[in-house]
Protein backbone atom coordinates (compact mmCIF):
# COMPACT_ATOMS: atom_id res chain seq x y z
CA UNK A 1 0.00 0.00 0.00
CA UNK A 2 1.06 3.59 -0.54
CA UNK A 3 2.65 5.57 2.28
CA UNK A 4 2.61 9.31 1.67
CA UNK A 5 5.65 10.10 3.82
CA UNK A 6 7.78 7.28 2.42
CA UNK A 7 6.68 8.04 -1.13
CA UNK A 8 7.55 11.72 -0.72
CA UNK A 9 10.98 10.83 0.61
CA UNK A 10 11.53 8.39 -2.26
CA UNK A 11 10.53 10.94 -4.89
CA UNK A 12 12.97 13.45 -3.41
CA UNK A 13 15.71 10.84 -3.41
CA UNK A 14 14.97 9.87 -7.01
CA UNK A 15 14.88 13.29 -8.64
CA UNK A 16 18.50 13.34 -9.84
CA UNK A 17 18.28 9.80 -11.21
CA UNK A 18 14.89 10.53 -12.82
CA UNK A 19 16.34 13.54 -14.63
CA UNK A 20 19.15 11.38 -16.03
CA UNK A 21 16.75 8.60 -17.07
CA UNK A 22 14.42 11.04 -18.80
CA UNK A 23 17.28 12.80 -20.60
CA UNK A 24 18.69 9.47 -21.80
CA UNK A 25 15.30 8.43 -23.17
CA UNK A 26 14.69 11.71 -24.97
CA UNK A 27 18.14 11.61 -26.58
CA UNK A 28 17.77 8.00 -27.70
CA UNK A 29 14.12 8.09 -28.80
CA UNK A 30 13.64 7.53 -32.51
CA UNK A 31 11.03 9.96 -33.87
CA UNK A 32 8.27 8.42 -35.95
CA UNK A 33 5.08 9.69 -37.52
CA UNK A 34 1.78 7.75 -37.21
CA UNK A 35 0.56 8.98 -40.60
CA UNK A 36 3.54 7.41 -42.36
CA UNK A 37 2.32 3.90 -41.56
CA UNK A 38 -1.25 4.32 -42.85
CA UNK A 39 -2.18 3.46 -46.49
CA UNK A 40 -4.28 6.57 -47.05
CA UNK A 41 -4.87 5.75 -50.71
CA UNK A 42 -7.21 2.96 -49.58
CA UNK A 43 -9.54 5.37 -47.78
CA UNK A 44 -12.95 6.56 -48.87
CA UNK A 45 -15.95 8.33 -47.37
CA UNK A 46 -18.59 6.70 -45.24
CA UNK A 47 -22.28 7.25 -45.99
CA UNK A 48 -22.52 10.40 -43.85
CA UNK A 49 -20.39 12.19 -46.47
CA UNK A 50 -21.95 10.47 -49.44
CA UNK A 51 -19.87 7.30 -49.47
CA UNK A 52 -20.58 3.77 -48.29
CA UNK A 53 -20.83 2.50 -44.71
CA UNK A 54 -18.87 -0.51 -43.50
CA UNK A 55 -19.91 -4.06 -44.35
CA UNK A 56 -18.09 -7.25 -43.21
CA UNK A 57 -16.96 -8.16 -46.72
CA UNK A 58 -14.80 -5.02 -46.85
CA UNK A 59 -12.36 -6.36 -44.25
CA UNK A 60 -9.32 -8.26 -45.52
CA UNK A 61 -7.31 -8.20 -42.28
CA UNK A 62 -8.10 -11.62 -40.90
CA UNK A 63 -9.24 -12.78 -37.48
CA UNK A 64 -5.85 -12.63 -35.72
CA UNK A 65 -5.01 -9.15 -36.95
CA UNK A 66 -8.48 -7.85 -36.17
CA UNK A 67 -8.28 -9.18 -32.61
CA UNK A 68 -4.77 -7.86 -31.94
CA UNK A 69 -5.36 -4.39 -33.36
CA UNK A 70 -8.75 -3.98 -31.68
CA UNK A 71 -7.27 -4.88 -28.29
CA UNK A 72 -4.25 -2.69 -28.96
CA UNK A 73 -6.18 0.42 -29.90
CA UNK A 74 -8.61 0.16 -26.99
CA UNK A 75 -5.86 -0.34 -24.42
CA UNK A 76 -3.95 2.60 -25.92
CA UNK A 77 -7.13 4.70 -25.78
CA UNK A 78 -7.23 4.23 -22.03
CA UNK A 79 -3.78 5.69 -21.37
CA UNK A 80 -5.28 8.89 -19.88
CA UNK A 81 -6.89 6.72 -17.22
CA UNK A 82 -3.50 5.23 -16.37
CA UNK A 83 -2.07 8.76 -16.34
CA UNK A 84 -4.71 9.83 -13.84
CA UNK A 85 -3.82 6.97 -11.52
CA UNK A 86 -0.13 7.89 -11.60
CA UNK A 87 -0.86 11.57 -11.09
CA UNK A 88 -2.32 10.83 -7.67
CA UNK A 89 1.21 10.61 -6.30
CA UNK A 90 3.52 12.13 -8.91
CA UNK A 91 2.79 15.76 -9.70
CA UNK A 92 6.13 17.50 -10.24
CA UNK A 93 9.74 17.08 -11.25
CA UNK A 94 11.33 14.87 -13.87
CA UNK A 95 9.00 11.96 -13.13
CA UNK A 96 6.00 14.13 -13.91
CA UNK A 97 7.65 15.25 -17.15
CA UNK A 98 8.25 11.61 -18.04
CA UNK A 99 4.63 10.63 -17.35
CA UNK A 100 3.44 13.41 -19.66
CA UNK A 101 5.82 12.33 -22.40
CA UNK A 102 5.01 8.65 -21.93
CA UNK A 103 1.29 9.45 -22.23
CA UNK A 104 1.93 11.39 -25.44
CA UNK A 105 4.06 8.61 -26.91
CA UNK A 106 1.45 5.98 -26.05
CA UNK A 107 -1.25 8.14 -27.65
CA UNK A 108 0.52 7.72 -30.99
CA UNK A 109 -0.30 4.02 -30.77
CA UNK A 110 -4.02 4.72 -30.67
CA UNK A 111 -3.66 7.22 -33.51
CA UNK A 112 -1.90 4.89 -35.92
CA UNK A 113 -4.01 1.85 -35.06
CA UNK A 114 -7.34 3.64 -35.38
CA UNK A 115 -6.34 5.38 -38.59
CA UNK A 116 -5.24 2.08 -40.10
CA UNK A 117 -8.43 0.29 -39.03
CA UNK A 118 -10.65 3.06 -40.41
CA UNK A 119 -8.83 3.61 -43.71
CA UNK A 120 -8.63 -0.08 -44.54
CA UNK A 121 -12.13 -0.77 -43.17
CA UNK A 122 -10.71 -3.69 -41.22
CA UNK A 123 -13.37 -3.51 -38.48
CA UNK A 124 -16.85 -2.17 -37.93
CA UNK A 125 -16.21 1.49 -37.00
CA UNK A 126 -19.51 1.84 -35.14
CA UNK A 127 -18.78 -1.22 -32.98
CA UNK A 128 -15.22 -0.03 -32.32
CA UNK A 129 -16.47 3.36 -31.19
CA UNK A 130 -19.03 1.72 -28.91
CA UNK A 131 -16.28 -0.37 -27.34
CA UNK A 132 -14.07 2.70 -26.96
CA UNK A 133 -16.79 4.62 -25.13
CA UNK A 134 -17.50 1.69 -22.82
CA UNK A 135 -13.84 1.01 -22.09
CA UNK A 136 -12.87 4.61 -21.41
CA UNK A 137 -16.00 5.34 -19.38
CA UNK A 138 -15.18 2.40 -17.12
CA UNK A 139 -11.59 3.60 -16.96
CA UNK A 140 -8.93 1.91 -14.85
CA UNK A 141 -9.28 1.53 -11.13
CA UNK A 142 -6.26 0.21 -9.30
CA UNK A 143 -5.66 -0.51 -5.65
CA UNK A 144 -3.61 2.25 -4.07
CA UNK A 145 0.00 1.67 -5.11
CA UNK A 146 3.24 2.99 -3.67
CA UNK A 147 5.82 4.73 -5.85
CA UNK A 148 7.99 1.60 -6.33
CA UNK A 149 4.86 -0.45 -7.04
CA UNK A 150 3.86 2.03 -9.76
CA UNK A 151 7.29 1.78 -11.37
CA UNK A 152 7.20 -2.01 -11.25
CA UNK A 153 3.66 -2.29 -12.59
CA UNK A 154 4.45 0.01 -15.51
CA UNK A 155 7.64 -1.91 -16.30
CA UNK A 156 5.66 -5.15 -16.44
CA UNK A 157 2.85 -3.65 -18.53
CA UNK A 158 5.31 -2.15 -21.02
CA UNK A 159 6.88 -5.59 -21.37
CA UNK A 160 3.48 -7.22 -21.91
CA UNK A 161 2.61 -4.69 -24.61
CA UNK A 162 5.95 -5.25 -26.31
CA UNK A 163 5.33 -9.00 -26.39
CA UNK A 164 1.80 -8.57 -27.77
CA UNK A 165 2.97 -6.34 -30.60
CA UNK A 166 6.00 -8.46 -31.48
CA UNK A 167 3.97 -11.64 -31.65
CA UNK A 168 1.31 -9.92 -33.75
CA UNK A 169 3.98 -8.75 -36.19
CA UNK A 170 5.28 -12.32 -36.45
CA UNK A 171 1.91 -14.01 -36.80
CA UNK A 172 -0.18 -11.65 -38.91
CA UNK A 173 -0.10 -12.17 -42.67
CA UNK A 174 -0.12 -8.50 -43.53
CA UNK A 175 3.06 -6.49 -44.13
CA UNK A 176 1.46 -3.15 -43.23
CA UNK A 177 0.17 -4.43 -39.89
CA UNK A 178 3.50 -6.11 -39.18
CA UNK A 179 5.30 -2.80 -39.76
CA UNK A 180 2.94 -0.98 -37.40
CA UNK A 181 3.27 -3.62 -34.70
CA UNK A 182 7.05 -3.72 -35.00
CA UNK A 183 7.09 0.04 -34.44
CA UNK A 184 4.82 -0.25 -31.38
CA UNK A 185 6.96 -3.08 -30.00
CA UNK A 186 10.02 -0.83 -30.23
CA UNK A 187 8.18 1.79 -28.20
CA UNK A 188 7.21 -0.87 -25.67
CA UNK A 189 10.84 -1.90 -25.31
CA UNK A 190 11.88 1.71 -24.84
CA UNK A 191 9.20 2.30 -22.22
CA UNK A 192 10.15 -0.89 -20.40
CA UNK A 193 13.71 0.40 -20.21
CA UNK A 194 12.63 3.70 -18.65
CA UNK A 195 10.31 2.17 -16.06
CA UNK A 196 12.87 -0.53 -15.37
CA UNK A 197 15.53 2.12 -14.75
CA UNK A 198 13.18 3.86 -12.31
CA UNK A 199 12.88 0.59 -10.39
CA UNK A 200 16.66 0.26 -10.35
CA UNK A 201 16.94 3.78 -8.95
CA UNK A 202 14.28 3.02 -6.34
CA UNK A 203 16.25 -0.06 -5.28
CA UNK A 204 19.26 2.16 -4.67
CA UNK A 205 17.21 4.56 -2.55
CA UNK A 206 15.15 2.03 -0.57
CA UNK A 207 16.04 -1.60 -1.37
CA UNK A 208 13.80 -3.32 1.17
CA UNK A 209 10.72 -1.32 0.30
CA UNK A 210 11.30 -1.71 -3.43
CA UNK A 211 11.80 -5.49 -3.24
CA UNK A 212 8.56 -5.71 -1.26
CA UNK A 213 6.86 -3.71 -4.02
CA UNK A 214 8.27 -5.94 -6.76
CA UNK A 215 7.15 -9.07 -4.93
CA UNK A 216 3.65 -7.65 -4.46
CA UNK A 217 3.29 -6.66 -8.11
CA UNK A 218 4.52 -10.01 -9.41
CA UNK A 219 2.04 -11.85 -7.21
CA UNK A 220 -0.86 -9.62 -8.29
CA UNK A 221 -0.01 -8.94 -11.92
CA UNK A 222 -2.62 -9.08 -14.67
CA UNK A 223 -2.19 -7.84 -18.22
CA UNK A 224 -4.56 -4.95 -19.13
CA UNK A 225 -7.55 -6.34 -20.99
CA UNK A 226 -10.95 -5.56 -22.48
CA UNK A 227 -14.17 -7.50 -22.94
CA UNK A 228 -14.92 -8.50 -26.54
CA UNK A 229 -18.28 -10.12 -27.16
CA UNK A 230 -18.40 -11.34 -23.58
CA UNK A 231 -14.87 -12.80 -23.59
CA UNK A 232 -11.87 -11.39 -21.76
CA UNK A 233 -9.29 -10.39 -24.36
CA UNK A 234 -6.59 -12.23 -22.38
CA UNK A 235 -8.36 -15.50 -23.18
CA UNK A 236 -8.64 -14.64 -26.88
CA UNK A 237 -5.04 -13.43 -27.15
CA UNK A 238 -3.74 -16.59 -25.48
CA UNK A 239 -5.74 -18.80 -27.84
CA UNK A 240 -4.35 -16.87 -30.83
CA UNK A 241 -0.75 -17.23 -29.62
CA UNK A 242 -0.34 -13.48 -29.20
CA UNK A 243 0.00 -13.26 -25.43
CA UNK A 244 -0.35 -16.02 -22.85
CA UNK A 245 -0.38 -15.21 -19.10
CA UNK A 246 1.15 -18.65 -18.49
CA UNK A 247 4.37 -17.31 -20.05
CA UNK A 248 4.61 -14.23 -17.82
CA UNK A 249 7.19 -15.61 -15.39
CA UNK A 250 9.60 -16.41 -18.22
CA UNK A 251 8.87 -13.53 -20.60
CA UNK A 252 7.70 -10.64 -18.41
CA UNK A 253 9.09 -11.05 -14.89
CA UNK A 254 12.40 -12.91 -15.21
CA UNK A 255 14.16 -10.50 -17.64
CA UNK A 256 13.40 -7.57 -15.36
CA UNK A 257 14.19 -9.42 -12.14
CA UNK A 258 17.58 -10.24 -13.67
CA UNK A 259 18.08 -6.61 -14.70
CA UNK A 260 17.38 -5.54 -11.13
CA UNK A 261 19.69 -8.28 -9.74
CA UNK A 262 17.00 -9.16 -7.24
CA UNK A 263 18.38 -12.55 -6.29
CA UNK A 264 22.01 -11.46 -5.97
CA UNK A 265 21.63 -8.25 -3.98
CA UNK A 266 23.53 -8.00 -0.70
CA UNK A 267 21.99 -4.78 0.64
CA UNK A 268 18.67 -6.14 1.95
CA UNK A 269 17.48 -6.10 5.53
CA UNK A 270 15.15 -8.67 7.13
CA UNK A 271 12.02 -7.25 5.46
CA UNK A 272 13.66 -7.26 2.05
CA UNK A 273 15.03 -10.77 2.52
CA UNK A 274 11.55 -12.01 3.46
CA UNK A 275 10.01 -10.34 0.39
CA UNK A 276 12.70 -11.84 -1.83
CA UNK A 277 12.04 -15.30 -0.43
CA UNK A 278 8.31 -14.89 -1.09
CA UNK A 279 9.08 -13.72 -4.63
CA UNK A 280 11.35 -16.71 -5.24
CA UNK A 281 8.63 -19.09 -4.03
CA UNK A 282 6.09 -17.48 -6.34
CA UNK A 283 8.40 -17.68 -9.35
CA UNK A 284 9.16 -21.35 -8.71
CA UNK A 285 5.50 -22.27 -8.33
Amino acid sequence: MANTREDKEMLEGLEAAAARILSRHVEAAEPWQPQDLVPWNEGRNFQFLGGQDWTPDQSTLGELGTLALTVGVLISDNVPSYHRELAKLIRSGSLWTWINRWTAEEARHAIVLRNYLMVTRAVDPVELERLRMEHMTAGVRRPELSIPEIFTQCAFESTSAMIRHRNTALLVENDEVAAICDRLAEDGESHRAVWGDFVTAALDVSPDRTVRAISARVADYTEPSIMLRGTDSRVSLAAAGIYDPLDEVEQVFTPLLNKWEIFTRTDLGPAGELARDELADFIKN
